[in-house]
């Protein structure tokens, strides 16, 4: 099934493995986001069954925390996503290292800026939140559009890991 594109509700789900992955494995899922009514809240529900899935199959901790700031970010990532670059967008979740990578691609090629904490500013500080929470930020521009990246540790207590 490598390769083929599975509905699941609003998003379309690219399944890596479909049976226990052995240990050496990266542990991945890609979702294809349309944009479409609830595709954030299917993202962010593909999130949870991803890191339900590792705790699961894999054995991997996963702390309450690391549950509800993943679902968090992919909330924000999606969001500016969907809402600054024209067509469809790319989720993909990634364990690596005791890491949860969350990976956003979009099709605007233009990299985001954390702005200046303003608490007077409505709305828009999506990015801040990301960066407050994450222990690590990246974004490239690619040969179309740009990939955030970003590395959420997947239980208290880890220590960072080097880039």
């Amino acid at each position: 099934m490598n390769g083929v594109l599975e509905m699941v509700g609003r998003v379309r789900v690219l399944p890596e493995e479909c049976s226990r992955m052995p240990e050496a494995a990266p542990v991945e899922v890609t979702v294809a986001l349309d944009g479409a009514p609830g595709c954030i809240a299917d993202a962010r529900d593909q999130t949870s069954k991803f890191l339900t899935r590792v705790q699961g199959e894999q054995g991997l901790p996963v702390s309450a925390r690391t549950m509800d700031l993943g679902q968090l970010v992919v909330s924000e990532l999606v969001t500016n996503a969907l809402k600054y670059a024209p067509g469809p967008a790319l989720l993909h979740l990634r364990i690596h290292d005791g890491m949860l990578e969350i990976e956003v691609w979009d099709s605007d090629p233009t990299l985001p800026l954390a702005r200046a904490a303003d608490a007077g500013r409505v709305g828009q500080h999506g990015l801040e939140i990301v960066m407050a929470v994450v222990q690590g930020f990246e974004a490239h521009r690619e040969s179309v559009g740009k990939r955030i990246t970003v590395r959420l540790a997947l239980f208290d207590g880890l220590p960072d890991f080097p880039d």
